[in-house]
């Protein structure tokens, strides 16, 4: 993502705040939105590689700046946005997507493991798009990451089914209420299906796929049950969240972009 002979201007002149950026779909839509001229605020729990992201962005010719970011805590919010705007004056887009996945029957689940779901992957969102919605006074466009696994249920996984499939609608809500309030804030989910990101990578189920049948025999048997019959890259999702942060989607508002689904239901227990 960083031939700049690719570079067609879509978000020339506009600054983004993305969370979770520090890798999986949050890098690759910092590089992307980079390559397109917006300025990146790099946001994640793992300062460290928030700054590294930046770094890689500003060798690249763009420009960024790096936030430690723990999406559950208002203060941190606060200070960030603050910070934000001081350097930059705007925030014309914020993308919500850090979110952790998690799969456990809900008879084995604590209310501890539930709460840390819902906290991450929900209240997040809750607090971003709030913040966004009392700074975005000129308008602009909030791109909240959900997931096929918010659409069809997954057994085992009710935590991040019903936190992804209540983003899906909060979403929807929040955009009806900018409409009405009359302001120019667009609000757009996008639902991936399968994504192979080091989230991805990490999960029991697929560490224990790959020890019973070895990596390629795992992958072939995740992608059997998919319509293109292979997993996406973290690229592909971006170029769906530039869509919806653009101005090419300027009349497009409380719509959920699913980019591709997933279909069996051993390759359900995480969206993205």
């Amino acid at each position: 993502m960083s031939d700049k002979s690719l570079r067609q201007g879509r978000l020339e002149g506009k600054v983004a705040l993305i969370t979770g950026a520090a890798s999986g779909i949050g890098k690759a839509t910092a590089l992307l939105f980079s390559l397109e001229g917006a300025r990146i605020a790099v946001a994640d729990i793992d300062g460290t590689r928030s700054r590294q992201v930046a770094d890689e962005i500003c060798s690249s010719g763009g420009s960024a700046v790096a936030y430690g970011l723990d999406v559950t805590n208002e203060q941190d919010w606060q200070c960030v946005v603050s910070d934000l705007l001081k350097k930059w004056t705007q925030l014309d887009i914020l993308v919500n997507n850090a979110g952790i996945s998690f799969a456990k029957p809900v008879t084995e689940m604590t209310l501890e493991e539930w709460r840390k779901v819902t906290a991450v992957n929900l209240d997040a969102v809750f607090l971003g798009t709030r913040m966004a919605c009392n700074t975005m006074t000129a308008g602009g466009a909030i791109v909240n990451v959900a997931s096929a696994s918010g659409i069809k249920a997954s057994p085992g996984a009710s935590a991040y089914c019903a936190s992804k499939a209540a983003i899906r609608m909060f979403s929807k809500a929040v955009a009806l209420e900018c409409a009405a309030a009359g302001k120019n804030i667009r609000i757009n989910t996008v639902s991936p299906g399968a994504v192979m990101t080091p989230m991805w990578e990490s999960m029991e189920f697929w560490q224990q796929m790959k020890g019973e049948a070895g990596a390629d025999q795992a992958y072939r048997a995740l992608s059997e049950g998919v319509p293109l019959k292979r997993m996406a890259i973290a690229d592909e999702v971006a170029r769906a969240i530039l869509y919806l942060a653009s101005d090419e989607s300027s009349y497009v508002t409380g719509a959920d972009l699913v980019v591709e689904r997933v279909y069996r239901s051993i390759a359900e227990g995480s969206g993205r």
